[in-house]
């Protein structure tokens, strides 16, 4: 049984709906399980903004008839997005398991809609999350580390796609 090579549109809406649903992960951890995230991770979101635009406007030029190189750069700059998304939750997959040292002032911000009286009662009440400590695992995984292999799963589908433009 021979696999058939993914298509440049198909790619690059999976890697942008793999982003997209890992973004909408980190959310859900944060919003409603009531995860702080860390300094680290907040960064670890920054190549997401780029990459979900970009898979989807790829998508758009390969479903519309874009010429073939211009698929086939898109796709690789893709790859290179996620890939510095690799990246990043490997450092801070790293930071966590005590392997490298993270940054030194992961500290939270202070309230901004603190009435001018309350300022230094509600400096109190502010907690920095530390980055070197995961807040959740599975199997052993961090989400920092889930952002990883998810990442890499995405890369893995956009250089196919690259491949096959």
């Amino acid at each position: 049984m021979t696999s058939k090579p993914i298509k440049p549109a198909n790619a690059a809406f999976a890697a942008a709906f793999l982003m997209f649903a890992a973004l909408c992960g980190a959310w859900y951890f944060e919003y409603v399980l009531k995860y702080a995230p860390c300094p680290l991770c907040y960064q670890q979101r920054i190549p997401y903004y780029f990459a979900i635009p970009l898979g989807l406007a790829i998508a758009a030029f390969a479903l519309y008839g874009a010429n073939r190189s211009i698929l086939r750069i898109g796709l690789y700059l893709l790859a290179l997005v996620l890939l510095v998304s690799v990246g990043m939750g490997i450092h801070h997959a790293g930071v966590e398991w005590g392997f490298w040292q993270g940054p030194t002032a992961c500290a939270a911000a202070a309230p901004s809609s603190a009435p001018i009286g309350n300022i230094l009662e509600s400096l109190g009440k502010v907690r920095a999350v530390p980055c070197n400590e995961a807040a959740w695992r599975l199997f052993g995984i961090s989400l920092a580390g889930y952002n990883a292999l998810i990442s890499a799963a995405a890369a893995v589908i956009a250089i196919a796609g690259a491949r096959r433009a």
